[in-house]
């Protein structure tokens, strides 16, 4: 692929709670800020890949404890020998062979890994194509809230007959942000396999990665519902395609948004006067927005407007 690739993913969290901390809050800076992490982003994209059939190495899998029957993540080793499926890594001599396998997993090709294995003694660190930014929330109203759940059974670590506590169901908690609206820089250097693709250990970072990347960066976060997540969605995106030998500053510091009464507005004047100075190295811009809950205040040349919902262009 001769081309870099700059943008931004836009992930709106209504009533959910997109990136908890060790607390259950939203995760947030010493001064308040509320963003979400880049592992965030990333795992409903390996997750969404895993359901589709393809190979992902950097995703939790169970199994049961050979010891006591425990149910237990298997290890980087156990998960490696499975999606390739190897008898036994140790036995896996050639360090390219392992190198060709990992880039043959979707998430290794996009993001990289660190493949660290001391039993087969294997030590591989690749630096990946996609490279995310932390997700920073852009909306000044965002506010906690806890809510109380009331479980349906006792807890029946609490059987004394004079302790009250037993004879009722116990208590957690569930907790969201009323609204948040992250935006996520990111940028695909297609170079950063340049010396991979001189051993001969993988193709490089194709148009098809590319494409694949793409399509699964649009929908991932609507597609993964689970209780904490429901009611988190895609709701923006910007690709900048460029010459190789263009290098841009972090998209998503240019990009406001505001809260409107009927529709919220996305504002990409900074965005598009940054872009006008390097026109003549830009090769495609295409934007993706929600149009039933968001505006766009955008005089980008030459962009292309697309619905995120629809895929259709706007």
């Amino acid at each position: 692929m001769n081309k870099r690739v700059y943008g931004v993913l836009g992930i709106s969290s209504i009533m959910a709670n997109w990136n908890a901390d060790f607390s259950g809050y939203p995760k947030s800076m010493s001064d308040g800020t509320v963003f979400g992490s880049d592992k965030a982003l990333k795992y409903p994209m390996k997750k969404m890949w895993d359901n589709e059939g393809k190979k992902v190495l950097y995703i939790k899998s169970m199994k049961f404890s050979e010891k006591d029957g425990s149910l237990v993540p298997k290890s980087m080793k156990e998960r490696y020998e499975e999606i390739f499926e190897i008898k036994d890594l140790k036995e896996e001599k050639e360090t390219k062979q392992i190198l060709k396998n990992l880039m043959s997993a979707v998430d290794v090709k996009n993001f990289g890994a660190t493949f660290a294995e001391s039993v087969a003694k294997v030590n591989v660190s690749i630096t990946g194509a996609v490279q995310f930014g932390q997700g920073f929330n852009k909306y000044e109203g965002t506010v906690a809230e806890e809510q109380q759940i009331l479980s349906p059974f006792r807890d029946s670590s609490k059987e004394s007959k004079t302790d009250e506590e037993a004879k009722n169901s116990t208590l957690g908690t569930k907790i969201t942000s009323n609204e948040a609206h992250y935006f996520y820089p990111f940028v695909i250097n297609p170079m950063a396999y340049r010396e991979l693709e001189k051993l001969g250990v993988t193709e490089g970072y194709t148009e098809e990665d590319y494409k694949n990347f793409k399509r699964t960066a649009l929908v991932a976060v609507t597609s993964y519902a689970t209780n904490a997540k429901e009611g988190c969605e895609n709701e923006f995106a910007i690709f900048v395609e460029t010459e190789p030998d263009l290098y841009l500053p972090n998209l998503s510091e240019y990009i406001g948004f505001e809260k409107g009464e009927q529709k919220n507005c996305i504002n990409l004047e900074a965005c598009a006067q940054i872009l006008q100075g390097v026109q003549e190295k830009i090769k495609n811009v295409e934007i993706y927005y929600n149009p039933y809950t968001t505006i766009l205040n955008q005089e980008i040349a030459d962009a292309k407007l697309y619905n995120i919902v629809t895929q259709k262009e706007v």
